[in-house]
């Protein structure tokens, strides 16, 4: 089972890290109270999720694990996303659009927030390793390497039936990624250009020796066992010029932006910082290691 241990997360107008004392740091839009972490302690993952509203406007909530297995959340609360306080024996926390997801130790999986669109609908999931939250659907990687998703499939997000071999999974917008235990990566979704090119972040049939994804809301990226980091889609804020970054341990991607951990426990970013989520150059002591 993949124990919690992400140091850092990407929403859509925020960006939250961990640092290695088990405290949290918070950049971008806290309008809606998703920057209140400053007495939050012995946290070990965080996650960070969205309400999508208005162009310029946007409500999002931080989500942090803690090291004996509770789960903390502050920010908009509009559907109940934040409702994580009675959540026990957590190993890891997934933040979507207006849900948030908990996996359990005993391969279940518990979800607080929006129900309509059946994102939610994860309580017969059983032997779960991995979770992630798309806009509309959630995903889960199983025990045998199979992978199950609940919610919108209207894109193909969802059509992961045939994958095996899996140790984890990542979900963007409309697009979900899976990295395999041999270190190659799948994706589903659209497959048709677009607006915002989402058939590009589905193009990582080539990519080799990945240990880690993150799907952002139209670019995907992988971070390579040298500690180089890859990146497909949508481009138009410079969330996927990340070729030259080196030494990165962990990475995330949010709507327009990508951040990458390095060894030292600094973090890069590139793409879009309209509301100060790229602000990061400051961030040090980021846990580097579970």
């Amino acid at each position: 089972m993949r124990v919690g241990t992400t140091p850092v997360a990407a929403g859509r107008r925020h960006s939250v890290g961990l640092r290695a004392d088990g405290t949290v740091l918070v950049a971008g839009a806290v309008a809606a109270g998703e920057g209140r972490v400053g007495g939050w302690s012995g946290v070990t993952a965080v996650a960070a999720g969205d309400v999508h509203v208005a162009a310029n406007t946007g409500r999002s909530h931080t989500v942090g694990l803690r090291s004996g297995g509770t789960v903390l959340a502050t920010g908009w609360d509009g559907d109940g996303q934040c409702d994580v306080a009675g959540w026990h024996d957590v190993v890891a926390v997934a933040a979507g659009w207006r849900r948030t997801l908990g996996l359990r130790s005993d391969g279940t999986v518990v979800a607080a927030g929006r129900a309509a669109e059946g994102a939610c609908d994860v309580g017969a999931w059983r032997e779960v390793v991995a979770v992630a939250c798309g806009d509309w659907h959630s995903v889960a990687v199983l025990a045998d390497g199979t992978a199950r998703a609940v919610g919108v499939d209207r894109r193909g997000q969802g059509r992961v039936a045939g994958w095996r071999g899996l140790r984890d999974v990542a979900a963007g917008s409309v697009h979900t990624v899976g990295l395999r235990a041999d270190g190659t990566v799948l994706a589903t979704g659209p497959r048709r250009p677009g607006p915002a090119a989402v058939a590009d972040a589905c193009a990582v049939g080539g990519w080799r020796e990945v240990v880690a994804v993150a799907a952002g809301s139209h670019h995907t990226v992988g971070l390579t066992a040298a500690g180089r980091v890859l990146a497909v889609g949508d481009d138009t804020h410079g969330q996927c010029a990340v070729a030259g970054w080196r030494d990165v341990v962990a990475v995330a991607a949010g709507a327009t932006h990508t951040l990458g951990v390095r060894a030292d426990g600094t973090v890069l970013a590139a793409g879009g910082d309209g509301h100060g989520q790229a602000d990061v150059g400051s961030w040090r002591d980021l846990r580097v290691a579970g």
